[in-house]
């Protein structure tokens, strides 16, 4: 059985994450906007966090787990279901705009999408959680995390951070507060926690399967940066010099630098 204190440890680093989207907005306190070349390069920086965590962080730790075969199967596993899940979901385009005028049954619909987009994220804080309490680990509170649990909690919160500020944009737009703006923005991200807590539950008591739960949240997540986030920042960027390619590629850049030598800390 996982112990209850593992489970709430793996909840409140995936809450950490999803807190940190919060973090996107408070630009705002200070200034009225920021620049399409500015959330050009933000979008290249979460998007070079993302693969950069995916392959150097839950590939490489699941070759070590288990076969390449496994870990493709999981990575196809994680893209599938990103696709059914947007095609049940059928309207995956959601506004930020429409959080504050959403009814109930919007709301859920929006909570269900944002589920697709934050879920493998959460998926991938959970397994990376898998060896919690084995050797090998950092010792904090009184438990032995793993590094690569300490890698994912800190590269999902920095990829967290630009998301944020992409969602409060709009929400600016339409005059909501600033303090709202943390909210919906935390809120985009609040699936994170309960799927950590689900993969790393699973994965504790069925660790044969821990090869494709790597695979699943690589393919996932990688899958969604080139999907979602590389078209969005290209979207966005279409009226600058090059479309917006250069800030994107140097925001890729710099996230790839920040975040690989942490992979090997």
């Amino acid at each position: 059985m996982v112990a209850l204190e593992n489970l709430v440890l793996v909840f409140i680093a995936g809450l950490i994450t999803a807190l940190a989207t919060g973090l996107g907005a408070l630009p705002f306190f200070f200034f009225d906007g920021i620049s399409d070349r500015r959330n050009v390069v933000l979008w290249g920086l979460s998007s070079g966090i993302m693969v950069s965590a995916s392959l150097f962080g839950l590939v490489e730790e699941g070759l070590a787990e288990g076969t390449p075969l496994e870990i493709a199967i999981g990575m196809v596993a994680g893209v599938a279901l990103v696709v059914i899940a947007h095609d049940v979901l059928m309207d995956t385009e959601i506004d930020p705009r429409e959080y504050e005028q959403a009814d109930f049954k919007k709301l859920v619909l929006i909570l269900g999408i944002l589920t697709v987009h934050s879920f493998p994220e959460g998926v991938a804080i959970g397994v990376s959680f898998a060896d919690l309490g084995l050797e090998g680990g950092a010792q904090f509170l009184g438990f032995t995390v793993p590094v690569l649990a300490i890698f994912m909690t800190i590269a999902i919160s920095i990829h967290n951070v630009p998301e944020g500020t992409a969602i409060s944009i709009p929400l600016r737009s339409m005059g909501v507060s600033e303090w709202k703006m943390v909210w919906w923005a935390v809120f985009s991200s609040l699936p994170q926690p309960i799927g950590a807590v689900l993969a790393f539950g699973f994965v504790r008591y069925a660790r044969e399967f821990l090869p494709y739960g790597f695979g699943f949240a690589a393919g996932a997540m990688i899958y969604l940066v080139l999907t979602e986030f590389i078209p969005e920042a290209l979207d966005v960027g279409e009226g600058l010099p090059r479309g917006g390619k250069r800030e994107l590629l140097a925001g890729i850049a710099v996230g790839v630098a920040v975040m690989v030598p942490l992979a090997f800390i």
